[in-house]
């Protein structure tokens, strides 16, 4: 059975629209608790878009389930997670002008930058997972590094889902989440999951964890914050 982590990232995105106190991403973390979230995830950027430091030291003072930090291979954000001793960090690629993350994090291109960064968090007792499209050399070199998980990218498979070609998409993840376990890591993945297309994914074999965002932001506008992380936890059950 798949864990469910919620990312509340864009709860955060509404509040610097304004600069102001609200909605504070804290509260929308206990709601995702209360509707039965496993994890909370949220990404500090280095351009603070959304999530702040504050964010994450309170978060990390008052969520009950796992807390997973998303962050890039950026020295000011590692100090951060280290002083804020997060659990789990997952290391993702950044790029200031992109609306979210638009791909895997390129590890077999450079290697000793992310290595470093790997060596680093464990040495601070964090646990450590990549963001990684669902390439065998990505897998296979994530898997020298000694990361303890790899989050498959989910996001071909979820555009794929509004063009009738999800198939083939699926079938990729499938085989790379065959590879991941047989390299011994834990198995997540997440990126354009929603409540229509999350299903397949949540049933690949050895998924432990799902990482979803907008969609059950999106959702919660309608319907609540516990409504909506509960109608998305039924779904990955």
């Amino acid at each position: 059975m798949a864990e469910l982590g919620v990312n509340i990232d864009h709860v955060a995105t509404v509040r610097q629209a304004r600069e102001t106190y609200e909605p504070d991403p804290v509260w929308a973390a206990v709601l995702a608790e209360l509707g039965g979230a496993d994890g909370i995830t949220l990404h500090l950027r280095e351009d603070r878009r959304h999530i702040q430091e504050r964010d994450v030291h309170i978060l990390r003072d008052t969520v009950a389930v796992k807390l997973n930090l998303e962050m890039a291979c950026n020295d000011d954000v590692l100090q951060i997670a280290c002083r804020a001793k997060v659990p789990q960090v997952t290391l993702v690629p950044e790029r200031r002008e992109e609306l979210t993350t638009e791909g895997g994090l390129d590890v077999a291109a450079q290697r000793d930058r992310v290595a470093d960064f790997v060596r680093r968090l464990q040495d601070a007792r964090i646990v450590v997972s990549l963001f990684l499209d669902p390439e065998p050399r990505q897998i296979d070199a994530a898997a020298e590094l000694g990361v303890n998980a790899v989050e498959l990218h989910t996001g071909q498979y979820a555009h794929a889902s509004r063009s009738g070609t999800a198939g083939a998409e699926l079938s990729t993840l499938q085989a790379a989440g065959r590879l991941v376990r047989q390299r011994g890591l834990l198995l997540h993945a997440g990126h354009g999951l929603t409540y229509r297309n999350v299903r397949p994914i949540a049933s690949i074999e050895g998924m432990r964890e799902l990482n979803i965002g907008h969609s059950i932001v999106a959702r919660a506008v309608m319907v609540g914050m516990k409504e909506a992380v509960r109608e998305m936890k039924e779904l990955v059950v």
